[in-house]
């Protein structure tokens, strides 16, 4: 049964990095307007602790230093005297690209979470007879 414990174990990473990773996306989209923001990403990493090899666990969230947007606003009340303030740098194409990637990715750990599931409960129906 470690075989289905190790394959639950391993969508169940996947499923939860991958919520981590959605929820900093939806973060980032719903700070788009937010002067100021910078866009947070996260990475992965293979999680050393434990005895089941590929269990996958999201690294740090680190902030993205590329350059804030400029924007012309002369009533904001950021605005220097020039009438610009810093606007956000997330860019809506590639955070929905990155919604879309990790809605796929969670999809697919989700499949494999059933698979186990449904293969371990099909086991036991064949050793109960």
């Amino acid at each position: 049964m470690t075989d289905f414990s190790d394959a639950l174990s391993l969508s169940t990473s996947g499923l939860k990095a991958q919520s981590r990773r959605l929820r900093h996306v939806s973060e980032n989209i719903a700070n788009a307007d937010t002067p100021g923001y910078r866009r947070k990403t996260v990475s992965f990493e293979t999680a050393m602790s434990g005895a089941i090899p590929g269990l996958v666990e999201p690294g740090r969230v680190r902030l993205d230093q590329s350059e804030l947007e400029s924007v012309f606003d002369p009533g904001h009340p950021m605005a220097d005297e020039t009438g610009h303030h810093n606007g956000s740098n997330v860019d809506l194409v590639i955070e929905i690209a990155d919604a879309r990637e990790a809605q796929r990715s969670y999809e697919a750990n989700l499949k494999m979470f059933d698979q186990a599931r449904q293969m371990s409960s099909s086991l036991m129906d064949l050793l109960r007879r």
